[in-house]
């Protein structure tokens, strides 16, 4: 093919140029639930677009109950915890060949809203609580993607945080939320890896309809970051078609029949809806489907064995170790020891979530078979269910789980949450597993020293056992390779290297939007800030079950020699951290080294440190490497909501390295000087403090300060027992702050009018 051929702008923009209004507006709405509409006369392609965050799930209409067999990789929930961004690019690659080998030119995938609260229904589907890990993780499996010709759709922008009255919900939230929290995972990924769509919320943001917003989806998604892509709708998420137009919606899915086509079309007839928006709208869209189609791959074929082999390895780089006391971990299985498994998932596995992300699994494994291979028979491992497939339990059930965990050297409870728990389409109650299975740890646990749970669930949950327990792993939803991961964790075939990309708080009380979640009546206000996730924990100085970045290993790690490339630098500049890390202990492992930012004085409310670098480091036993990380100045910035502008406050900033969120043993400090000050502008109701530190103000600022401060200026020495001279002094201090906080104007009533109006109208004169 030309490169002149492959100018699919320009060849889009040419056939816009030849269409009818009705074509037009019949390619801006989908061919039924996954298709755009083919237009013959201009031999404009159909593409087939389909879900897919975790897998390929092909599916005939809107039944998702029946789909073509694909591999079925772990959640975004456990794909987040390995921080492996080259690894989640690798799955991206292999769903992409799969989608090749069934004509899907779209994947619908992945999701990087941020985890609020806990109780998401959708959580399992997203990857973090942090905005940075979230975006990174979200690029690399768009690359991914990508490189092997179909595109993907980043979703769901933006603020969708509820399953609650998701279709009408209103998030409320200020600017600067916005802006540090929901939208920078989503500005990652755009700017790092150019998703050929993103996919529209149903909620609304502050008012408007995120599929008719033109704040998120024309200034800052096409002006700001530049996206090259098409916006398409969530299904069912369209309100108002023109609207939706106007504000840079493309794509409506899924079809509507000639019901929002009928619409755009009188729209631009009465002259509501200009021909030239109509034309750049369809323009964007056309162009992805030429690229889209021309990159399908005829006859291409994916091999699902690699595929399920990837999913094995990336399942085992997902399982947090959260607890080994005493070492319990790795079990033994070349010696005579026997072992009690536990649960019904050991035998069936809850391994992927419950909605329109599932998955038709090309197979299934279960850690009970995986555990029975390398052990090498099942002489030596005993089972009993514990409990139905809801979680409830029985006495009976107790009874034989107990006699199962007595006759063993070792019991492995297999714990979680059930399909009917957490799904898309509903929140959470409570952070809980079922009760059955918390009385089936206790029971285990009290005749068995040697307990170990494996956790199966999509995002956190609270642990009341967790001081009765050895060990613990948080095994998430791992996929359909998901019990040979675990049974490879179990007997240190693989050491666990993966970590917490979401805190595990003590209860929900603890939770930032404990009173406050879901938002009912229509309405979500975003009251915390930019305080959810570590950052809440952190500021509130709660400790919770678990932090984030938490994560064990069955070797060591020690870090040393932090070393900063400045010790002041500007704004503009980038700064070097370097630092070594070494494998103290006996066998390979990875670690996932963070490296956080902590201001000094800042000028607003900010979190105590936020998470700006990571990467993760393979060691032999003994072997030390150096990292490096580059930070450069939106790592120091905060959202400035007078200039609406990224900003950095001069001054000393602390660089945290280590393991987890809450064990930074490497710290040192920079001073960071501004080069890009922002000046504010001076008006009446500025306050007098104000023109103390701006550099045209500061001039006038005696002036304004002594209207009032003036009374305690004396033209001759008073004399004045100390006692006098410190209450002198005292209300001295009291009343500047007064005045400092005082707006301007209120010095004319303060002065009795000798402080004029006409006074301060010539200051504001001066200092514009």
């Amino acid at each position: 093919m030309s490169k002149q051929s492959k100018d699919y702008k320009a060849r889009a923009q040419e056939l816009v140029s030849q269409m009818t209004l009705e074509e037009k507006a019949l390619l801006l709405s989908g061919n039924g639930a996954w298709t755009t509409h083919p237009i013959a006369r201009l031999g404009i392609p159909s593409i087939f677009m389909t879900d897919g965050p975790h897998g390929l799930r092909k599916a005939q209409g809107l039944n998702i109950s029946e789909s073509v067999p694909a591999t079925c990789f772990p959640t975004a929930s456990s794909l987040a915890s390995t921080w492996n961004t080259e690894l989640i690019q690798q799955v991206g690659a292999a769903m992409a060949r799969e989608c090749q080998a069934n004509d899907v030119q779209l994947l619908l995938g992945p999701g990087i809203n941020m985890k609020r609260s806990p109780l998401g229904g959708r959580n399992f589907e997203y990857f973090s609580e942090d905005p940075l890990l979230a975006g990174q993780l979200a690029a690399s499996y768009i690359q991914g993607v990508q490189s092997e010709g179909v595109g993907t759709s980043l979703k769901h922008f933006a603020v969708n945080n509820q399953e609650f009255e998701r279709m009408v919900n209103d998030s409320n939230l200020d600017e600067r939320t916005l802006r540090e929290i929901y939208l920078p995972a989503f500005e990652i990924a755009i700017t790092q890896a150019q998703p050929w769509s993103v996919m529209c919320a149903y909620n609304k943001v502050n008012g408007v309809y995120a599929s008719e917003n033109p704040l998120l989806l024309e200034q800052i998604l096409r002006k700001e970051w530049e996206f090259e892509g098409f916006v398409v709708s969530d299904w069912g998420a369209v309100h108002d078609r023109v609207k939706g137009v106007l504000a840079g919606l493309h794509l409506e899915m899924p079809g509507s029949g000639d019901v929002n086509r009928k619409k755009i079309i009188e729209a631009v007839n009465a002259g509501q809806l200009p021909v030239s928006r109509l034309d750049e709208v369809v323009g964007a869209l056309l162009a992805v489907v030429l690229k889209a189609s021309e990159s399908r791959r005829s006859g291409a074929r994916a091999d699902l064995e690699q595929h399920h082999v990837l999913a094995r390895q990336v399942a085992g780089e997902s399982i947090v170790l959260l607890k080994n006391e005493d070492h319990l971990l790795p079990v033994d299985v070349g010696g005579k020891k026997k072992i009690a498994l536990i649960g019904a998932f050991a035998k069936d596995p809850r391994y992927q979530g419950a909605g329109s992300s599932q998955v038709n699994p090309t197979r299934i494994s279960n850690a009970y078979d995986e555990l029975v291979a390398l052990v090498g028979g099942s002489e030596r491992i005993g089972y009993a269910s514990g409990y139905d497939s809801e979680g409830v339990t029985t006495a009976q059930l107790l009874d034989e789980a107990r006699q199962q965990a007595k006759d063993a050297d070792v019991a492995i409870v297999f714990a979680g949450l059930p399909d009917s728990h957490e799904s898309e389409g509903f929140d959470r109650a409570s952070l809980d597993i079922p009760e059955g299975h918390n009385r089936l740890i206790d029971a285990v646990s009290q005749v068995q020293p040697n307990t170990v749970v494996v956790l199966m669930n999509g995002s956190a949950i609270t642990l009341p056992w967790v001081g009765r327990v050895k060990a613990i792993l948080e095994a998430w939803l791992t996929g359909q390779a998901g019990g040979g991961a675990i049974a490879d964790i179990l007997t240190g075939k693989v050491n666990p290297s993966a970590k917490l990309a979401e805190t595990f708080p003590q209860r929900l009380e603890d939770t930032p939007t404990a009173t406050e979640f879901p938002g009912l009546n229509q309405q979500a206000y975003y009251g915390e800030g930019v305080f959810i996730g570590y950052r809440y924990y952190d500021k509130k100085n709660i400790t919770p079950l678990f932090p984030f970045g938490f994560g064990l290993s069955y070797t060591t790690f020690a870090y040393s020699d932090l070393t900063l490339g400045a010790q002041s630098i500007k704004d503009t500049d980038s700064l070097t951290v370097q630092l070594k890390v070494k494998n103290t202990g006996k066998v390979a492992g990875k670690e996932i080294v963070q490296l956080y930012i902590r201001e000094d004085r800042p000028v607003v409310s900010r979190p105590d440190k936020e998470l700006k670098a990571f990467t993760k480091v393979a060691l032999e036993p003994g072997q030390e490497k150096t990292v490096t990380f580059t930070l450069k100045r939106r790592d120091f910035a905060y959202y400035d909501t007078t200039h609406h502008r990224w900003t950095v406050n001069p001054g000393r900033f602390d660089i945290l390295v280590g393991g987890s969120s809450r064990d930074l043993p490497l710290r040192k400090h920079v001073q960071v000087e501004t080069t890009q000050v922002p000046v504010p502008k001076l008006t009446r109701e500025s306050m007098v403090k104000e023109f103390k530190n701006h550099p045209k103000g500061k001039a006038f600022y005696p002036q304004l300060k002594n209207v009032i401060m003036g009374s305690f200026e004396e033209p001759t020495p008073v004399k004045r027992t100390p006692r006098e001279e410190y209450a002198r002094k005292k209300a001295e201090m009291s009343t500047l702050v007064f005045v400092n906080d005082m707006p301007a104007y209120k010095l004319i009533a303060f002065s009795e009018g000798k402080f004029t109006e006409q006074m301060l109208n010539d200051i504001l004169a001066q200092v514009q």
